[in-house]
């Protein structure tokens, strides 16, 4: 080969690199101070309502601090990814929780699981709540379904004998990715013939109660069935670093705390006839108080102030699996 076409093929390779490198820049903030949120085991709602309070619990509400996933490493143990690099499809995510000892192997089981994980991509599409499974020597393993872009994999664990904990480690897939916009305010979800609508207050820094109500073909579903010892998850992710919080059902309502104004993507899980379902909103947390009526898709006319050339229906919430289901745009 002659020396200039190998010069020129080592510049395109660092041309490839660099763009692949500035790509993920954009979307990879950087790890933060966080402290766990913690909540009570919830209680189950009523009337197609689906409520909240997160692992770990020590009270319904979380503290104003209480944003988890923003670092590896905390209080002792580390999220170690087996490779932070994937290709696109279906692909296997192999992680361990490193102790001060080597690889945790002991967790205490919280809502029926030893570890509950949240893959998601950083613009906030392709949410997956799924549960891996744990080999002998600490190694925890699930498939989830990836496309290119940079990836963020979040584990909420309490191992036995410690403190809860959320970590979180970066995962990047090469190829072409195009980020999607969250879009504006939406506070409906349609997913599989359900309806879902989400009221309550959106403001930072305050103890916040949120509903959601679960409907299909006009009628409130009454019936919602137990997934993971509670009726609904609420998991919400801040746009711009992915902080992360995990509430579960409170005496009918979502009850938690947004520690900052921006945007955020709220996924909720809730199971009616077998089958787990995600329907996903966007929310805007304001700084002073303003409540959020619910949004409903039926009865679209009833609020005056609506703007009559938006369509409610343009979110809808993607579909899942008893054991890992995703959501995208």
């Amino acid at each position: 080969m002659r020396t200039s076409t190998r010069v020129l093929g080592f510049v395109l390779a660092l041309v490839l690199v660099l763009g692949a490198g500035w790509a993920a820049g954009r979307w990879l903030g950087p790890d933060e101070e966080s402290v766990t949120a913690a909540s009570d085991h919830g209680h189950e709602a009523g009337a197609g309502e689906a409520a909240a309070g997160g692992h770990g619990a020590h009270g319904a509400t979380a503290s104003a601090a209480a944003l988890g996933g923003l670092q590896v490493s905390e209080h002792g143990h580390s999220l170690t990814l087996a490779r932070s690099t994937l290709p696109a499809g279906r692909q296997e995510v192999a992680f361990t929780i490193e102790g001060e000892d080597g690889p945790v192997t002991a967790y205490d089981v919280e809502h029926e699981k030893e570890l509950h994980l949240v893959v998601v991509r950083r613009d906030l599409t392709g949410f997956q709540h799924v549960h891996p499974t744990r080999d002998a020597d600490g190694t925890w393993r699930v498939d989830v379904d990836l496309e290119p872009g940079p990836w963020r994999v979040l584990a909420d664990f309490k191992p036995t004998g410690g403190e809860a904990h959320v970590l979180g480690a970066d995962l990047f897939v090469p190829g072409d990715f195009e980020p999607e916009p969250l879009g504006e305010q939406e506070l409906a979800a349609s997913v599989d013939g359900y309806d879902v609508n989400l009221g309550g207050s959106l403001t930072a820094g305050a103890a916040t109660t949120l509903t959601a109500t679960v409907s299909r073909g006009g009628e409130v579903v009454d019936d919602l069935q137990p997934y993971l010892g509670a009726t609904g998850h609420l998991v919400a992710l801040r746009a711009g670093d992915v902080g992360y919080l995990h509430v579960h059902p409170e005496d009918g309502a979502f009850h938690t705390e947004f520690p900052s104004v921006g945007t955020y993507r709220l996924f909720l899980d809730f199971k009616h006839e077998g089958v787990v379902r995600t329907a996903a909103f966007t929310v805007q947390v304001d700084g002073a108080g303003h409540d959020h009526g619910t949004h409903s898709h039926e009865n679209p006319d009833e609020n005056p102030d609506e703007n009559p050339d938006e369509n409610p229906d343009e979110n809808s919430g993607g579909t899942g699996s008893e054991d890992g289901h995703s959501h995208d745009h």
